[in-house]
C-alpha cells in the first residue's frame, strides 16, 4: 500500500554553488528527518570522500560539511504516494520550485541522484538541462554503484 508523505525543505543558502538533488527521502532518512539517514547509502562516504573530509555523523556536521562546501541539498519530488523507500512506487503529487534556490544562491550546476531524480527533473524542468549531471544512485538499491564517478564529478566541481 502506498502512504501519501512529505519531503524535506531545501537545504541550501546564498553560497550554495552545487544542488544535489534526490528523488525523496528513504523511510530511514524520514525516520531522523534529514537526508541521507540510511547508514546503507553511500551517499555520504562517497560525498565526504570526494572532499577530503570526515564523514559526518550528526546532521550538524552533516550541515557543516554541506555549508563548507557550497552544497546544497533537496529532493525532486516534495510530496507523493510511495511504498516504503521504492522510487519506482513514486507517485508525484508535489515538485520542488526549483527557482527557489536559484534565483536566491549561486547554484551553478545540479546534480542528481539517480535516473528517477533525472527522469523527474527534466519533465518538469528541461530548461535547466545544460546544468544538469545525472550520477547514479548511491542508494544501497544500486549494487553496481561505481563510488569514483562521483568522487571525479563532485572534485571536478567543488
Amino acid at each position: 500500500m502506498k502512504e501519501r508523505v512529505v519531503g524535506f525543505e531545501p537545504y541550501y543558502n546564498q553560497d550554495s554553488k552545487i544542488l544535489i538533488l534526490g528523488s525523496f527521502p528513504s523511510v530511514k532518512s524520514r525516520e531522523v528527518s534529514f537526508y541521507y539517514g540510511n547508514e546503507r547509502n553511500r551517499f555520504w562516504t562517497v560525498l565526504s570522500t570526494a572532499l577530503n573530509e570526515s564523514k559526518p555523523q550528526s546532521i550538524e556536521e552533516k550541515k557543516a560539511l554541506l555549508d563548507k562546501h557550497n552544497i546544497a541539498l533537496w529532493d525532486i519530488v516534495t510530496e507523493c504516494e510511495i511504498h516504503a523507500s521504492e522510487d519506482a512506487s513514486i507517485k508525484v503529487i508535489g515538485v520542488a520550485n526549483i527557482s527557489l534556490i536559484l534565483d536566491t544562491s549561486n547554484v551553478q550546476k545540479i546534480i542528481v541522484n539517480g535516473n528517477k531524480a533525472k527522469e523527474i527533473f527534466l519533465k518538469f524542468y528541461p530548461q535547466y538541462e545544460d546544468k544538469l549531471v545525472c550520477l547514479p544512485s548511491t542508494s544501497p538499491a544500486n549494487a553496481r554503484l561505481d563510488v569514483n564517478v562521483w568522487i571525479d564529478t563532485i572534485r571536478s566541481l567543488v
